[in-house]
């Protein structure tokens, strides 16, 4: 059973810093494209098995996206914070594909809630 657990959500203020985190188990495939998803909807940022890492322009430049294999950890460090970063963030893992072009079997977690005030 596949299962992604997400932390590192907060308050802060604009300007500020966090990083998430998205433990990964139960994933045996060597193949993969996982990403972050802010409100269900807009895809933040994303990272393939083949090395591609894709951000959406309103993150550009600020957020990060990394994965620790030897923990089975997918990161997503936040710079640079604004208030419209406000919102639930989901970590999302796609069995096939390439960095903003993910597709195949979805899994998902429960997501961990940023709040950036102004």
């Amino acid at each position: 059973q596949v299962q992604l657990v997400e932390s590192g959500g907060g308050s802060v203020q604009a300007g500020g810093s966090l990083r998430l985190s998205c433990v990964i188990s139960g994933y045996t495939s060597s193949t993969y494209c996982m990403g972050w998803v802010r409100q269900v909807s807009e895809n933040v940022a994303s990272i393939s098995s083949d090395g591609t890492t894709t951000y959406s322009d309103s993150v550009k430049g600020r957020f990060t996206i990394s994965l620790d294999n030897a923990k089975n950890t997918l990161y997503l460090q936040m710079n640079n914070l604004k208030p419209e970063d406000t919102g639930r963030y989901y970590c999302r893992l796609l069995s096939g594909g390439s960095a903003g072009n993910c597709y195949g079997r979805t899994y998902g977690g429960r997501g961990t809630q940023v709040t950036v005030s102004s």
